[in-house]
């Protein structure tokens, strides 16, 4: 999937608190990808980088994969086409959810 062009639709716009987890201030727009399901059964998760304002949808490409290792699920890391992003930026930009989960990253 890495280098795949996809539309993100913004359900936790940078700003907005976690829906069930209060304490958790989403600083990047987070969402997911229509139609294509993961392994939790639900459709893609995404976090959209590289975007500094809130957003209602996005198309990027998707310029790494976050594994959790100790869940079901992996997440998207979704950036304007251009955008040259490093493990280290990424790790630092999804601290904020990601704290909670062992992860690596695949870009």
């Amino acid at each position: 999937m890495i280098g795949k062009i996809v539309t993100v639709v913004v359900d936790r716009p940078l700003g907005t608190f976690h829906p069930t987890h209060k304490d958790i201030l989403y600083t990047v727009n987070y969402g997911y990808v229509p139609g294509v399901f993961a392994n939790d059964g639900e459709e893609q998760d995404a976090y959209v980088l590289g975007v500094d304002k809130p957003i209602e949808q996005f198309v990027g490409k998707v310029v790494a994969i976050i594994h959790r290792l100790d869940d079901v699920e992996d997440k998207w890391v979704v950036a304007p086409q251009e955008s040259t992003l490093t493990k280290e930026e990424i790790l630092k930009q999804v601290h904020f959810q990601e704290r909670f989960f062992t992860v690596e990253v695949e870009m």
